[in-house]
């Protein structure tokens, strides 16, 4: 919509601009044919030129960012858009759109009108044809009229020689076309009515074909002095239609002077010119799109100013699957780098929607990217930095944070991955006013995640760590549909200090009476439990407290024999 508001403030400034040169310039010389295509010729560039944007593209050098840091920026985003969305605002495009609406509806009917009333008057009446010209010889009191090829009169009113006059004039109108040029005003006014100017400019064009209509008729009469005469006796007819090129007009002082007025010396035409510096201007202040882009990275072997070796490898959502193979055979066979391709989904277009990277180089860490999401992922890149030592560093750049955070028809994705030696603590807040609380935190000696749960809405929180990974993930997923929770590599599971069975299938609680869910992994998780929490182990505690017959009337079994304490 504010595209829309650009584009109508543009092409009323191109108005505005034309109008000023004929007005200060043009409308006093007798170039009437050369000015009436320079009025056109403003009207279709107010049009078009606002279109017509040229794209200059600049390189500037790239930033290296992980997509851990990826993932906090977008969260922090996200979080301030839909904190500052609760708030209350006056949408005042909307206000806008609705005032230009009625304006437009306003004058669009009395466009009709005008259409209709001419019908009114061409409808049944008899056609003299002669040549080109059909001529309608009516009773009603009206100012004589063409329009295209019809040209309406009633001799009654006029003498034979003031006839001769009024045919001779407006078959000069038919013959050029000028009702063409009205009904191009008619429709510039139609659709830029809050410009006072374009009203101006309309009855600057037409004023203009009068000259010319005068200029030409005159030429073809004897007497030019009862010609004017019959000028100032047509100014006591009033009546007459809007979108015609009628032979009354106010202003008939102007056209006698016009008409009586020596030809312009060709010299003046330089005025015509002055209008294209300032296109020219408006094209270099308005119509260049400056665009910046990163320079590319992707040429292999590209050595940077500190010597170091960058390789890119480019994955788009067009991206085939014999594609994605050559780069997980170009990663080990280059940099010795194994490198995981998964969970590749793709929608109805073929496009990449969803995919998995896990890489490793020898004994390093694991690197884990994943992109998940309902529309076509944006272009992602996996960069190997080889460093003067011979050192390996990859990084992950992707525009798309679909799988960092993401809210879609109110479903809550909440994922924590490779949780160690970190903490994190953050508040989202959903624009139907529901609150989430996740606390992630981890230490050297306990290996806990909390995890709470206060609402049903959708957010989407992924947690990365740069130390040693747990190799664990935990999914929280809730959706209109079912309220369910979801644990991959399933660890052991204890409902209010209650160890369930490991069929027990922990999808069946219902997550709204979920209060808490803490996780102890690897030696914490055993000191407190011993061998059988080796998995790791999965707390719950719900707000209401449930008993063994419940959870057997849920889902089957509670484990006997294994006190938690």
């Amino acid at each position: 919509m504010e595209a829309l508001f650009i584009y109508i403030a543009k092409s009323a400034g191109l108005v505005v601009m034309f109008y000023c040169v004929y007005h200060f310039l043009l409308r006093k010389e007798t170039f009437f044919n050369t000015n009436r295509w320079f009025l056109l010729a403003g009207l279709g560039t107010s049009a078009l030129l606002p279109l017509l944007v040229y794209t200059k593209t600049i390189f500037v050098q790239p930033t290296p960012v992980s997509n851990f840091e990826l993932g906090q920026v977008s969260l922090s985003q996200n979080i301030s858009q839909n904190i500052s969305n609760q708030s209350f605002e006056v949408n005042w495009n909307y206000i806008l759109l609705v005032i230009y609406g009625l304006g437009f509806l306003v004058l669009f009917i009395k466009f009709a009108l005008d259409f209709y009333s001419l019908q009114s008057v061409l409808k049944g009446k008899k056609i003299k044809q002669q040549a080109d010209f059909k001529f309608i010889d009516t009773t009603e009191n009206i100012a004589p009229f063409s329009y295209f090829e019809y040209i309406v009169y009633n001799s009654s009113m006029y003498t034979s020689s003031e006839l001769e006059n009024i045919i001779e004039h407006e078959k000069v109108h038919s013959d050029q076309n000028h009702t063409a040029d009205i009904l191009i005003a008619r429709i510039f006014c139609l659709l830029f009515w809050f410009n006072p100017v374009i009203w101006l400019y309309k009855k600057a064009i037409a004023q203009n074909l009068e000259f010319i209509a005068d200029k030409e008729a005159a030429k073809k009469l004897s007497d030019k002095r009862a010609y004017q005469y019959t000028l100032l006796k047509i100014t006591t007819h009033e009546s007459c239609i809007a979108i015609t090129n009628h032979f009354y007009q106010s202003l008939i002082k102007k056209r006698i002077v016009m008409l009586n007025k020596n030809q312009s010396r060709k010299r003046n035409s330089w005025k015509y010119y002055v209008v294209i510096p300032a296109l020219v201007s408006f094209v270099l202040l308005f119509q260049i799109e400056v665009i910046a882009k990163e320079r590319q990275q992707a040429s292999r072997n590209e050595v940077s100013k500190t010597g170091n070796s960058v390789d890119v490898y480019k994955i788009s959502k067009k991206v085939t699957d014999q594609e994605l193979k050559e780069i997980a055979e170009n990663l080990k066979k280059k940099h010795d780098v194994k490198a995981s391709i998964s969970d590749v989904e793709r929608n109805s277009n073929n496009e990449l929607t969803s995919i998995k990277v896990e890489v490793q180089k020898g004994s390093q860490q694991n690197q884990t990217f994943m992109v998940r999401g309902s529309k076509a992922i944006k272009d992602c890149q996996i960069i190997v930095t080889t460093e003067d030592d011979g050192s390996i560093k990859i990084d992950f750049l992707s525009e798309n944070q679909e799988n960092q955070v993401k809210v879609v028809n109110k479903e809550r994705k909440v994922e924590v991955k490779n949780v160690q030696n970190s903490k994190i603590d953050c508040d989202v807040k959903t624009t139907d006013n529901t609150h989430t609380s996740v606390t992630t935190s981890s230490n050297a000696n306990t290996n806990a995640t909390n995890v709470s749960v206060n609402t049903n809405e959708s957010v989407s929180v992924s947690v990365n760590s740069n130390s040693k990974p747990s190799n664990r993930v935990m999914i929280f997923t809730n959706s209109n549909d079912s309220n369910k929770l979801i644990i991959e590599q399933k660890p052991l599971i204890i409902i209010n200090g209650t160890i369930a069975s490991p069929d027990f299938n922990i999808s069946d609680i219902d997550q709204k009476k979920i209060s808490t869910v803490t996780t102890l992994l690897g030696k914490s998780a055993e000191d407190k439990y011993g061998d059988i929490a080796k998995n790791g182990v999965v707390e719950i505690t719900t707000k209401t407290t449930f008993g063994k017959s419940q959870f057997e009337d849920l889902q089957g079994k509670v484990v006997k024999g294994h006190p938690t304490n």
